[in-house]
């Protein structure tokens, strides 16, 4: 009997889903994909086939009650005949935090929900709603597997060194270091490297994760090695509307001077800066460069400013550079950004190719190139089906080793 994985990733407002079919071990294959929107609103969803192509589209009004656990009930009640008697074994969240505790996907049961729940202040934005999603799901399929994985997960192959805070130990003791983010992401790419760039794949790679949340991560031979977010999803790039790195004396600035309190820094920081802080005009960055407002491109140039100085430091901390990777929506389909990008690097030895840049890639690079550049789309939904397909094998004495390239 073939399998059927159920990928879910949770918003405050969303219920993105996908489907796997798992058809003996081979890897996971795209059966499903879609999402259902304004889940505390108008709940309004949509389902797309492998190809993309719309299979169902629809307000669900009284349908669907709000909030996750209606939505979880209409999703697994709409994927029962859709799924024509294939069995649902699965399913698969993304969890950004994991704090210390979980550095691999594991099965979820009472205990670790719990423990996720502490982790909820170091990841707001998301962490409550990636909870909501596995509520749901145990409310309505009691009976169904679950599996977290973790955003955060990737990156514990890092030294203590690239994890460290230069604070009292009691407080570094007490879980407070930086952890990374978008590690499903990272993870993803790394496996695909070795099918696409041997050298890349065993060598010094940065990979740009860039989107509305957005990061970057040093790979050492295919394994995390220092990473630009830290304790919490905030810190490194300017993002969509996140501040990225900034200096903690502005915070106790504002604090003191400005009649800010810890729930108005929280908006300022997540909600309040980033591309659109700075342009005043959208945190899109597509919107962004059809503008003519000057500080449209004010945040365009500080966003680029950044991926080049912190792709400077990561190669530092790698003490060399063999490859750079372009993914995530802004990497993958903004070819103005990679080509300000690979311009500003070229120092490192990055010789960009305009014509395969503009064409998407995937190699941008010229070919003889010292530093090659790509552009890899990313799958993390196709890498949490791996996840959970391993750990529900694992848990039944079965597990088997899967590849991950298409």
């Amino acid at each position: 009997m073939t399998d059927a994985i159920l990928v879910l990733n949770a918003g405050s407002s969303s219920l993105k889903f996908s489907v796997f079919l798992d058809r003996c071990g081979g890897v996971p294959q795209l059966a499903l994909r879609g999402q259902i929107e304004g889940i505390l609103t108008r709940p309004f969803f949509c389902a797309r086939d492998a190809s993309g192509t719309i299979i169902a589209e629809r307000a669900l009004g009284a349908a669907a009650p709000s909030g996750h656990e209606g939505a979880a009930g209409f999703l697994l009640d709409w994927l029962e005949p859709q799924l024509g008697g294939q069995r649902l074994a699965v399913a698969g969240h993304r969890v950004v935090h994991g704090g210390i505790e979980f550095s691999a996907p594991v099965r979820v049961n009472a205990a670790v929900l719990d423990a996720l729940e502490r982790l909820v202040p170091l990841a707001p934005l998301h962490q409550p709603h990636n909870l909501a999603a596995i509520r749901a799901v145990a409310a309505r399929a009691p009976e169904l597997a679950q599996v977290a994985c973790f955003d955060t997960a990737f990156h514990t192959t890092q030294q203590p060194l690239a994890q460290a805070f230069a604070l009292p130990r009691k407080l570094s003791a007490a879980g407070i270091r930086r952890y990374g983010f978008h590690g499903l992401s990272y993870e993803y790419i790394a496996q695909m490297l070795p099918s696409v760039d041997a050298r890349a794949a065993s060598g010094r790679t940065v990979v740009a994760h860039l989107g509305n949340g957005a990061s970057m991560c040093a790979l050492a031979a295919g394994k995390s090695a220092a990473s630009t977010m830290g304790f919490t999803a905030l810190d490194g790039l300017p993002m969509g509307t996140r501040c990225g790195a900034i200096d903690p004396g502005v915070l106790l600035y504002l604090l003191d001077h400005h009649g800010m309190d810890a729930r108005g820094l929280e908006r300022l920081l997540y909600h309040e800066s980033g591309l659109l802080g700075v342009s005043g005009v959208s945190s899109d960055m597509r919107a962004l460069l059809a503008s003519d407002d000057p500080h449209a491109a004010d945040a365009v140039d500080l966003f680029v400013y950044r991926v080049v100085r912190e792709l400077g430091s990561l190669a530092a901390a790698l003490g060399g550079l063999d490859a750079l990777v372009f993914t995530a929506g802004i990497g993958e389909n903004t070819p103005s950004i990679r080509a300000r990008v690979c311009r500003a690097a070229a120092w490192l030895g990055i010789e960009l190719d305009e014509r395969a840049n503009a064409g998407g890639g995937p190699r941008i690079s010229r070919p003889g190139s010292r530093v090659s550049a790509w552009v890899l789309p990313t799958n993390e939904e196709r890498m949490i089906a791996l996840h959970a397909r391993a750990v529900l094998e694992a848990a039944s004495g079965t597990a088997r080793a899967g590849a991950i390239a298409s």
